[in-house]
């Protein structure tokens, strides 16, 4: 969100406050309300929701919206009470909290509600969570603070060492979308990178290639993985019989590296299905589970 600190004013939400950042003045800030799955700035969060809701153009106490939000599956109590009070004060009607991976895996077409193993692993922005799921519940999980924006700042820190050159996050996520190789990277491929030089202060360019981006994402990859690792180590025989015939669904913007899905799994030795709309899964699957639930009330 980008603010405008003399006035408290909601200037922009989304895409067009990101494209803000790092580049506004003094007396506009742009902030994430939301960091590795939380909360990080409660007023903020509730002028966010509070500007979701108003575009809803509902009027009065009986039109109040029912919401439903997501969270990952290691927030704490008073992390999900912080939630759903922020919802309530800036409007909404009754709230439920839902957990991520069930979601996530309900927008991916997984049918979760029947008593068969279902896996998926789920990279967002702050986190990546990791599920087994058998009839509509979670059975085992993970939630790692590991996710798209560390993958970012991987590759700030990695041109930053490699390159002397200071890269902004803009920047790093474009690398990451255009020559982002979670697996066996092309060696031809290569993009031309503009920054400020360390040591002089001025503005320099550089060639990347994508050898060097998967190299700079590979940890933070690996310990997805060993979360996923352990995860299945926790799941019971008969789901796991399951998921060697269903495979692992990767879910969230994360699984839109090129060759995410290759690397799963041949870590793993599992089938693994990349989410037909994976960046719009969670948002997805809400939306489901919301319209289910209001259909039964109004039966």
């Amino acid at each position: 969100m980008a603010i405008d600190t003399q006035t408290g004013k909601v200037l922009a939400v989304g895409t067009e406050a990101y494209q803000m950042v790092g580049r506004t003045p003094g007396n506009i800030r742009a902030i994430r309300p939301l960091k590795d799955g939380v909360i990080a700035d409660f007023n903020v969060t509730e002028a966010m929701l509070a500007y979701f809701i108003n575009k809803l153009n509902v009027k009065g106490f009986m039109s109040k919206p029912v919401i439903m939000i997501c969270a990952p599956t290691n927030t704490t109590d008073i992390e999900r009470k912080a939630i759903i009070e922020a919802a309530e004060k800036t409007g909404g009607g009754k709230v439920y909290l839902e957990l991520e991976p069930k979601v996530a895996a309900v927008g991916a077409g997984m049918d979760i509600f029947k008593p068969q193993g279902n896996m998926v692993v789920d990279i967002g922005g702050g986190t990546s969570d990791i599920a087994v799921l058998s009839m509509g519940d979670v059975v085992t999980s993970r939630s790692l603070r590991r996710a798209g924006d560390r993958l970012d700042q991987d590759i700030v820190n990695h041109i930053k060492k490699q390159h002397n050159l200071l890269i902004g996050e803009h920047t790093a996520e474009t690398l990451k979308k255009e020559i982002g190789y979670a697996f066996e990277p092309p060696a031809d491929d290569s993009i031309e990178v503009r920054g400020r030089d360390l040591m002089t202060g001025l503005p320099r360019e550089v060639s990347v290639n994508a050898t060097e981006i998967t190299d700079a994402i590979a940890p933070t990859l690996s310990e997805v993985i060993a979360a996923t690792k352990e995860v299945l180590n926790q799941t019971p025989p008969e789901l796991s019989a399951d998921i060697i015939d269903r495979g692992v669904m990767l879910t969230g913007g994360g699984a839109l590296l090129k060759n995410i899905d290759h690397l799963f799994a041949d870590a793993l030795d599992l089938p693994v299905v990349i989410a037909d709309d994976p960046l719009d899964s969670v948002a997805l699957g809400t939306g489901i589970l919301l319209d289910h639930i209001v259909g039964k009330k109004k039966r």
